[in-house]
């Protein structure tokens, strides 16, 4: 099967992950277990899970003129993710991100931005062919609104599907929501866009509709180890959690938002690709770190078939 091609607008950064029995109390100081620096940020996550799924990948980003940037472009190209539309800003860091991962799995991250945070609409449109000639984009909130919303504009004005994970949360107008044919969110995030607080499926339910109302295409609403919300026009549907022991749950999100880009490019659903990338997920987790936990496409096969579970791929 030809390879899709997805182009992605993100953040590319150094992981400095302290693995803890758990979270230190504020003005605590405890000791740690292991310390583990690991390829990470958004954009450059989704961009190895997508190729790892078997997509061709531009990624449209920025890093720093150092060490970390040095060895983060090597990864990326070691992974097969096409870096032709990723500069170098002198005289500023990479993004780095301090990520505490406790006993259970669960992690809190502090992200310090560094060169990400000058990608602009100038670097956007200098990428613009890579963004037209894909079968869609993806885009985050690791890197500027503004950058965001100019790939979004060239997307959305070349028929390019757009999928959007508006993660960190930040306010978003109607206009941009308008353009997102996908909107990936969890629960936090869907609380904060749509005015509602999601703690089960109904509230799920209502806070998707919103979303609807403000102009979305299609919402897909991650709730963890409860499962996702997929909203329609006129169509809703839960797929349920897949059960596995969770080692870290750094990058499950971007795996999933990698993968679902790739079924849907594969012409799977929207909901069997929501139900694959559940499960490259749900791998993701069980594994330490970032792009050292992003599953590939035969891992998920695997895993899947191990389960008794099948989607049906279409040429597209």
């Amino acid at each position: 099967m030809k390879k899709p091609r997805i182009t992605i607008v993100g953040s590319v950064n150094m992981d400095l992950v302290f693995s803890t029995p758990r979270m230190p109390a504020v003005g605590e100081t405890i000791q740690g277990q292991e310390f583990h620096q690991i390829p990470g940020g958004k954009g450059a996550n989704q961009a190895v899970a997508a190729v790892r799924q078997g997509a061709d990948v531009t990624l449209i980003g920025r890093v720093g003129e150092d060490n970390f940037g040095d060895r983060l472009l090597e990864c990326l190209v070691d992974d097969g993710v096409d870096i032709s539309a990723l500069s170098r800003q002198a005289g500023m860091a990479t993004g780095v991100a301090g990520i505490l991962v406790d006993g259970d799995g669960h992690n809190s991250i502090v992200v310090t931005p560094g060169a990400n945070q000058t990608l602009s609409p100038a670097h956007i449109d200098a990428a613009a062919t890579a963004i037209k000639s894909a079968q869609s984009l993806v885009c985050q909130l690791e890197t500027p609104l503004s950058a965001v919303t100019r790939a979004i504009e060239i997307a959305h004005q070349s028929d390019v599907p757009v999928i959007f994970n508006p993660a960190p949360m930040q306010a978003l107008s109607a206009e941009l929501l308008a353009m997102v044919d996908y909107l990936i969110v969890n629960e936090t995030e869907a609380s904060q866009l749509s005015g509602v607080p999601v703690s089960d499926r109904d509230s799920a339910g209502i806070a998707a509709v919103r979303l609807l109302e403000r102009g979305v295409g299609t919402v897909l609403l991650t709730m963890g180890a409860h499962g996702v919300f997929i909203a329609e026009q006129g169509a809703r549907r839960f797929i349920p959690a897949v059960a596995v022991e969770a080692v870290d749950t750094t990058a499950a999100g971007d795996t999933f938002t990698g993968a679902f880009a790739v079924g849907l490019a594969h012409g799977l659903s929207v909901v069997d690709a929501g139900i694959e990338a559940q499960y490259a997920a749900a791998l993701a987790v069980t594994k330490f770190g970032a792009q050292t936990s992003i599953p590939h496409r035969h891992e998920v096969e695997q895993f899947m078939t191990s389960r008794g579970v099948t989607v049906t791929r279409h040429a597209v």
